[in-house]
């Protein structure tokens, strides 16, 4: 080494110039994973995590919801009184059914007469004539449109009315199946042959019901309210 020459430093090459870490090689890279949620601040909510998906939607009319796996048995709903007017009592119930029994019974009864008077011909005709009557009697009177809707001669004289409970107006067939399918075949002819205890208790079933409804009231879904 020759005097006045800087001695060389370590990491300095034959050139003089420093030496340079290797450089990485450059390549493919991985992808980078998730990130970590920040942490939160105190005072400041963590963000939410991943959420559950929702569980299936419990459809109209089941008790709740459907347990993990299983099934759920529907609870049947209950009958509701419709709103409007109180429910008709049973005193007005039972002379509303006299009354209409009265009307679609006078051409029978003048028949039968006419018949006891000798003029046969004429009772049968008036007779035949009554039993129309009777039969269309119920459906024509109580199909009909407006504040009448729901009422029969017998139960517009003492201001009651059938309503259905789902809230769609009473119509020839409903009457006539409610009428003379449930109130008249099933009770009081099927019902006559066990000496009437079927009729009787339709008659009767509106004074401990709750909701003042006879057994043909339950099967059809109606009631008698005051008109």
């Amino acid at each position: 080494m020759e005097r006045g020459s800087t001695p060389d430093r370590p990491g300095d090459d034959e050139s003089g110039s420093p030496l340079q870490p290797p450089a990485t090689p450059t390549g493919p890279q991985a992808p980078a994973g998730p990130q970590p949620a920040p942490a939160a601040t105190p005072g400041e909510q963590a963000p939410p995590g991943p959420q559950a998906p929702p569980g299936p939607e419990v459809p109209p009319g089941y008790g709740g919801p459907v347990p993990p796996g299983g099934w759920q048995q529907p609870v049947a709903p209950q009958a509701q009184v419709p709103a409007g007017a109180p429910l008709s009592s049973w005193w007005r119930r039972v002379g509303a059914y006299i009354l209409d029994g009265i009307f679609t019974s006078i051409l029978i009864w003048l028949g039968s007469v006419l018949i006891v008077a000798g003029s046969e011909a004429a009772g049968v005709v008036l007779m035949l004539v009554g039993l129309t009557v009777a039969f269309f009697y119920y459906p024509i009177t109580m199909a009909r449109h407006g504040a009448a809707n729901g009422q029969t001669l017998g139960k517009q004289i003492l201001s009651i009315r059938v309503v259905r409970d789902d809230g769609e107006p009473v119509t020839f067939g409903f009457s006539l199946l409610r009428e003379f399918v449930i109130k008249y075949l099933l009770f009081q002819v099927i019902g006559g042959a066990l000496l009437g205890i079927p009729w009787l208790l339709d008659v009767l079933w509106p004074l401990w019901d709750s909701q003042n409804r006879a057994l043909h009231d339950m099967m059809v879904k109606s009631h008698v309210l005051e008109a």
